[in-house]
């Protein structure tokens, strides 16, 4: 043994010096993580052809190991770590030689690089990476933040701590927009540091604040942490499922765990919202409760009003918060009385297939007795009532092709049963009253009669919805028919939006939170997938870019404003209208709505290309498309690089006794503390790219091949990982804020400032322990 360490260990120290000094080396750490590969194994394979390196393996031919194989204890579960008295045999940790293992490291770093980087299932997710970066280095050259800024301070400044807070929202705003620490932070280092030191706020909460609010973007969805983490999350859990099911006797996972082993970016975009709003949510009542505790240190600023109307306290009420509520509560009401619900009459041409019983019970004995250990007696004996009942009934229904009345039948059925009004119709109605409600508001003394108008036309659709347009009415007749409430509705927005144009809060806040709605609620709805929903992102900040500058140069921005509402109806047109034209029979209506739709397309995609000049031309696009393709060249290199350092660590068994430690403990939530730690530590020395892609990889097949939920655990280790880059000495967020923070502003200041925030971190992991709802309810609710 050198050193008096197992060979194996020894490897992993190889590994670990020569991935740190490499990091420490000045090279390019995409670059280095590559390198240190291929330098560790070459110094191991000298250090093993030398017989310097030898393994204290298990002698499986020992006849105490035998006795415990007759015991019944499975193979996968001896180790050296909870059998530490077993016979052991000495062997080379490269059991065929180091050139078999180069042979198979080379054949598996191609594989790999196909279907993890190149043309693998995940890299339709990875390409969401290279968008949501393009659309926050966009919007984060398109000064909107120095915007946000500058408003949130009117809004809050007068209250005490009023700047920290303002920080706090623009910092939750940036993470949501742009997902980008490093980028956040500078930012709001740059615009909001000197601004709160002028108004004589501490140094300390001044630049706690910024460098807390900038790491928001690591977990508050679209995250790039949580893409990246979600593209080895989905294969790690599937897999070491499938492995668990069938160590336990069980044919798959889905019989075992009587669902899917799926998790998805967008189901982890789920689970993330409720987190990052809390942790925002604690970081804002820190600022406020230490203005209120030190007043001097962080006074009430006025910074000027965000709003030209005076507004009394009465219309407030009114205008921002009864009459709101009253519409909302008015739809909810209507919906659950059946006047408004689906209008839909599709009927499936074959019936519906019976139900199967809530678990499998035509299993073995082993699985049978791991699943009531996994579910309980009384699911396994409910799941057995319920195949009972469907063995009696002559085993499950098969679907049957449906005869020409039945089918016939079942849509008269469903016409009787439609509600008078339609959900999407009752919901955009909604959508347009809340906006005039908000522009009536912001303007009390302003002319009523268009916003009245505006209303009158929402009842009057209301009214010929319900009376004249049935569930078989088709859409373009709809369309005749909602002609004048449409004009109606459409002469109140045109008002509405001038109102709301000349308040500078909403004018400011609209535009980013209309791009954040549209890209994260089609993932949290479901609507589409992570990449779709980011290029949506990226097209929106760039027209969102390009109107800013053209507002800044004094020229007309109608053309990225006629572009947007072109999206919009190509939306609309899509979603109530069949556009396929490569059928047998296409009618008058839908060859009208296809031709809309197709020119609303192309002029959108002018707007976006009209946007892409306007930023060329003001020499915006050629650095953001630098800086873009800079991040995502270092993000697929150390995904690269990352791989074959993997692969080294495999090779000569070094992930096998990492996992096989881990294993050894009898608690799975003591084998997560322990990860947590590990992970906090690396992540003083490590970003999460390297973390993501090297230590993930090896610990993955543990912390997911447990009972734990794997939402969970994943955001679990994205807010770790957020503590860790804010804890001194070695935070990579406070590394960024020195960088520009000026020069009173001490080291000092920024590790005393930042030490409350790292301690409202740990509360934020200790409430998600114990709470582990807040991230599993949204999840669970939207997949009702």
């Amino acid at each position: 043994m050198f050193l008096g360490l197992d060979g194996v260990e020894v490897g992993l120290i190889i590994v670990f010096l020569c991935l740190f000094a490499g990091i420490l080396s000045g090279f390019p750490v995409a670059f280095a993580i590559g390198g240190s590969a291929v330098i560790s194994f070459g110094i191991i394979a000298a250090l093993d052809s030398g017989g310097l390196l030898i393994h204290q393996a298990i002698d499986t031919n020992a006849p105490e190991y035998a006795a415990l194989i007759a015991e019944g204890i499975k193979q996968e579960t001896i180790s050296v770590f909870r059998y530490p008295d077993l016979p052991r045999i000495a062997e080379p940790v490269f059991k065929s030689g180091w050139e078999s293992a180069l042979d198979r490291n080379v054949s598996f770093i191609v594989n790999r690089m196909n279907e993890r980087v190149l043309a693998g299932a995940s890299i339709e997710t990875l390409l969401a990476v290279l968008m949501f970066v393009l659309m926050g280095i966009t919007l984060e050259r398109s000064k909107i933040a120095n915007d946000l800024l500058t408003t949130m301070a009117r809004v809050f400044g007068p209250l005490p701590g009023g700047l920290a807070v303002s920080v706090v929202v623009v910092g939750a705003f940036l993470a949501a927009s742009t997902g980008i620490v490093g980028a956040t932070v500078v930012t709001m280092g740059l615009l909001s540091l000197p601004t709160m030191l002028r108004n004589n706020y501490s140094p300390e909460l001044a630049t706690g604040v910024i460098a807390a609010s900038g790491t928001l973007g690591q977990i508050i969805p679209p995250s790039i942490v949580i893409v990246l983490l979600g593209t080895l999350a989905g294969d790690l859990y599937s897999a070491a499922q499938e492995a668990r099911a069938q160590e336990v006797g069980c044919s798959d996972a889905l019989t075992y765990l009587g669902e899917p082993a799926v998790v998805s970016v967008g189901t982890l975009f789920q689970a993330a919202l409720l987190p990052g709003i809390l942790l925002a949510v604690l970081y804002g009542l820190y600022a406020f409760g230490y203005a209120l505790v030190n007043p001097s240190k962080a006074p009430a600023v006025e910074m000027g009003s965000a709003n030209g109307e005076p507004i009394a306290k009465s219309e407030a009420l009114t205008w921002f918060l009864f009459a709101p509520i009253g519409l909302i509560a008015g739809l909810f009401l209507l919906l659950n009385v059946g006047v408004i619900g689906s209008q839909n009459v599709g009927v499936d041409s074959f019936s519906d297939a019976g139900q199967s019983a809530s678990l499998r019970t035509n299993v073995s004995d082993s699985c049978q007795e791991a699943m009531i250990d996994l579910h309980g007696i009384e699911a396994w004996e409910a799941a057995l009532a319920e195949q009972k009942v469907i063995d009696d009934a002559g085993g499950v229904q098969q679907s049957v092709k449906l005869t020409e009345e039945e089918l016939k039948a079942a849509v008269l059925a469903k016409i009787d049963n439609a509600a008078p009004i339609g959900t999407g119709l009752a919901v955009g109605f909604l959508l347009m009253a809340l906006v005039f409600t908000t522009a009536r508001g912001v303007s009390p003394s302003s002319n009523p009669v268009p916003i009245l108008v505006g209303f009158g036309g929402i009842v009057l659709g209301l009214l010929i919805d319900t009376l004249l347009v049935s569930p078989v009415t088709s859409p373009g007749n709809t369309f005749l028919l909602m002609i004048i409430p449409l004009v109606m509705i459409g002469y109140g927005v045109r008002y509405a939006s001038a109102a709301l144009g000349r308040n500078e809060l909403l004018r400011v806040v609209f535009p980013p939170l209309v791009l954040i709605v549209a890209v994260l609620g089609s993932i949290l709805g479901g609507i589409t997938n992570p990449t779709p929903a980011a290029a949506l992102g990226a097209g929106g900040a760039i027209m969102l870019a390009a109107y800013r500058k053209l507002q800044d140069n004094n020229q007309s921005g109608r053309i990225i404003l006629m572009a947007t509402f072109a999206v919009i109806i190509m939306i609309l047109v899509g979603v109530n209208f069949d556009l396929r034209v490569n059928i047998d029979s296409v009618s008058f209506e839908n060859m009208v709505a296809f031709l809309v739709a197709k020119s609303a397309y192309l002029f959108a995609m002018f707007g976006i290309f009209f946007g892409c000049w306007v930023l060329f031309s003001n020499g915006v696009l050629s650095p953001v498309v630098r800086e873009t393709a800079k991040v995502t060249s270092m993000v697929f290199t150390i995904l690269i690089g990352s791989q074959l350092l993997n692969l080294v660590v495999i090779s000569f068994g070094g992930e096998h006794y990492i996992q096989q430690f881990l294993r050894s403990f009898d608690s799975e939530f003591r084998v997560f503390i322990i990860v947590m730690l590990v992970l906090f530590v690396l992540g003083f020395v490590l970003d999460f790219l390297e973390i993501i892609y090297i230590v993930i990889p090896i610990v993955g097949p543990v912390i997911y091949g447990g009972t734990m939920d794997p939402k969970w655990v994943t955001i679990m280790i994205a807010v770790n990982l957020q503590t860790s880059f804010l804890t001194p000495p070695f935070g990579f967020a406070l590394f960024y804020l020195r960088g520009v923070a000026p020069k009173e502003v001490t080291t000092g200041h920024i590790y005393r400032g930042i030490i409350p925030f790292v301690g409202i971190q740990v509360v934020g992991l200790v409430l998600l322990w114990m709470f582990p709802a807040v991230v599993t309810i949204v999840p669970n609710l939207i997949g009702r």
